[in-house]
């Protein structure tokens, strides 16, 4: 069986951290092939640069999915020679890829990101049509894949269990992410396509979604904009989810929520 552990938005140094405590004992503890995590918020809550992603690969991450923020750090060169990929329902001139081919032992794993478009502020193309584009891409039977993973870094419930319902049958998994907050919906249908509609993340797990709670509430209260401030100590939250995958049928087994508190001071 093939056993993938996937991620949600790893938040600022905190997740940071967070990565390096626990995704080792992880791997070692469930035999997991590949390590793959969301990058949007990894540098300081805003996109990702050449020292977070070392960081977060040296703590164990093997490969990185993207979703909004993922060209606000303006460091372009990553997506060229990086294990990362950005949403493929960006424009088709936007620098890197929305897929990859990861080979792991003798597994081909197709990973594939995309962004949902209700209460998003950009207006990315549709990520429906955009699967079915990639999905019909003829892959050699050697290059077949033995699971395809997708990331969609979207906003609305809805979109996601839509899209959900779409690609049923057609891919391994379907992994919600960009909200944050972990849901109680992890599932497999019956055609072997797994859900959950968000990951959740990695990071302070004592304010809002990775940023200091004053200042959040201070916006609230007086709908002004404030500069963010990102906590570095306190209890931080890991949030996973760990896939059992058959790779000969690319069809998912099992789905397991991970979830794991610590004290970073």
């Amino acid at each position: 069986m093939l056993k993938i552990l996937f991620i949600g938005d790893v938040f600022g140094k905190m997740g940071r951290i967070t990565l390096k405590r626990t995704v080792g004992k992880l791997k070692s503890k469930y035999k997991i092939d590949l390590v793959v995590a969301n990058a949007d918020n990894l540098a300081h809550g805003k996109g990702v640069t050449e020292s977070t992603l070392k960081e977060a690969r040296e703590a164990g991450v093997d490969f990185f999915t993207n979703g909004d923020h993922a060209f606000d750090a303006n460091q372009m060169e990553l997506y060229k020679n990086q294990p990362i990929i950005r949403a493929a329902n960006f424009p088709p001139d936007t620098p890197g890829k929305g897929w990859a081919m990861v080979n792991t032992n003798e597994y081909n794993i197709l990973i594939i990101n995309l962004l949902g478009r209700v209460f998003m502020k950009m207006n990315y193309d549709c990520p429906f049509r955009k699967i079915d584009e990639i999905l019909a891409n003829n892959f050699l039977p050697e290059n077949k894949p033995s699971a395809i993973i997708i990331d969609i870094h979207a906003e609305a419930t809805s979109e996601k269990v839509a899209f959900k319902h779409y690609v049923d049958g057609r891919v391994s998994a379907v992994l919600g992410t960009h909200t944050h907050i972990p849901t109680a919906d992890a599932q497999i249908s019956r055609k072997g396509t797994a859900f959950v509609s968000d990951v959740g993340m990695v990071g302070s797990n004592e304010n809002c979604i990775g940023v200091d709670k004053e200042f959040i509430i201070k916006e609230f209260l007086t709908q002004i904009s404030y500069q963010k401030k990102i906590p570095e100590k306190g209890e931080s939250i890991f949030c996973s989810v760990l896939l059992t995958i058959n790779p000969k049928t690319a069809k998912t087994e099992a789905i397991k929520q991970i979830i794991e508190k610590i004290n970073i001071n």
